[in-house]
C-alpha cells in the first residue's frame, strides 16, 4: 500500500536513498483522479510496469476546480486515500499548481507518463525525465462520461 506524502523534502530524501542503491527506476504520473474507475486502474498498472516506484501527483481541490469547472466530486484527501490504497501506487503527492512542473523538477523521475490524449512533446516535465510515455486510454472509461451517465439517471 502506498502512502500520501505530506513532506516533499522527506520524499526527495527517500528517493535519493533508493537511487544511491542503484536499484530503483522512478515513474511519475499525475491527474485529478476524481472518480477512480477501471480505466484509471489499468493506466496506473501499465505506468508501474515502466519502473520500480510509482509516484502519483494529485491535483488539489483548488487546482481541479480551475481546470475542470464544477469539480472535483471527491475531496483531495479522499482521492489521495483511494489512490494510496492501490497496490501499484507507492506515493501520492498533492500539488496545488495548475501543472506539476515544480513537483516533477523536485522529484526528478526517470520516467514520465500521461494518458493517451497527450502528445509526448506536450507532456509537462518531459524536459526533465529521461523517458516520456503517452499510454493509451481504455475505451469507454472517462470520469466526465461517468458523471454524465449518473446525471442522466436523475432525470
Amino acid at each position: 500500500m502506498g502512502k500520501t506524502v505530506k513532506n516533499l523534502a522527506a520524499l526527495e530524501k527517500e528517493l535519493e536513498a533508493l537511487r544511491e542503491q542503484g536499484r530503483k527506476k522512478i515513474v511519475f504520473t499525475n491527474g485529478c483522479f476524481d472518480l477512480i474507475h477501471a480505466g484509471h486502474v489499468r493506466y496506473l498498472r501499465e505506468a508501474k510496469k515502466l519502473g520500480d516506484v510509482l509516484i502519483v501527483g494529485l491535483n488539489s481541490d483548488s487546482s481541479v476546480s480551475r481546470i475542470k469547472p464544477g469539480r472535483p466530486v471527491n475531496a483531495e484527501k479522499e482521492r489521495a486515500e483511494v489512490l494510496a490504497a492501490l497496490g501499484m501506487v507507492d506515493y501520492v503527492v498533492i500539488f496545488g499548481e495548475d501543472t506539476p512542473y515544480a513537483l516533477i523538477k523536485a522529484i526528478r523521475p526517470d520516467v514520465l507518463v500521461k494518458g493517451g490524449d497527450w502528445k509526448k512533446e506536450d507532456i509537462v516535465g518531459s524536459d526533465i525525465a529521461a523517458e516520456t510515455y503517452s499510454l493509451p486510454y481504455s475505451k469507454g472509461f472517462s470520469t466526465t462520461e461517468i458523471i454524465g451517465r449518473i446525471q442522466s439517471l436523475k432525470k
